[in-house]
């Protein structure tokens, strides 16, 4: 069964068939997919070949993805999860996105901040990373602020609209999270 995670103004569910507009509504913008590593959507079958992917990649435990809905109104305006889930290794990367009509409201800090306590508490990670452009300076200063910490330099890494870009590579470890070195 899929976990929703309910924060102070948030409801994080699972991405369903029904979701594909608004997914297609996000990832058909540029500001959007400008650091994200993947070419704008151009059809709304796209969206939804994105909606089966979260879907195979959770039946088979390599990722999770909810979509985030705020609880005073229905619609998705973004999704966060986690990417390249190894149970084994007990780590996983997150990832996000939210409409730009959403920027800037805290949404995203709240969000992300629930995930890492449900992949600590929940799917037993021990790290959680985060890969972000280098030119991605609010997404950058996010994570910097909610703990994660800046490991190195990946070289052309992304590929976005066929050029090759650096990203930063990110950890938090369950460590630091018991030390209360941060404030996840």
């Amino acid at each position: 069964m899929f976990p929703a995670i309910e924060t102070d103004r948030l409801r994080l569910r699972e991405i369903e068939d029904k979701d594909s507009q608004a997914l297609f509504d996000c990832f058909s913008k540029d500001k959007v997919t400008q650091f994200y590593g993947q070419d704008n959507m151009a059809s709304i079958e796209q969206a939804q070949r994105l909606v089966e992917l979260f879907a195979t990649n959770f039946k088979s435990k390599r990722g999770i993805r909810w979509g985030i809905e705020r609880k005073d109104s229905p619609g998705l305006i973004g999704t966060i999860g986690y990417n390249a889930w190894l149970p084994q290794y007990q780590r996983a990367e997150i990832g996000y996105e939210l409409h730009p009509d959403f920027w800037h409201q805290g949404y995203m800090t709240e969000a992300i901040n629930s995930i890492i306590t449900y992949g600590f508490e929940k799917m037993n990670l021990n790290r959680i990373g985060a890969v972000v452009f280098l030119e991605n300076e609010p997404s950058n200063q996010l994570l910097e602020k909610l703990g994660f910490q800046k490991e190195g330099v990946l070289r052309k890494y992304m590929v976005q609209n066929g050029v090759a870009h650096d990203t930063y590579m990110y950890g938090l470890l369950l460590e630091e999270v018991k030390r209360g070195d941060i404030h996840a």
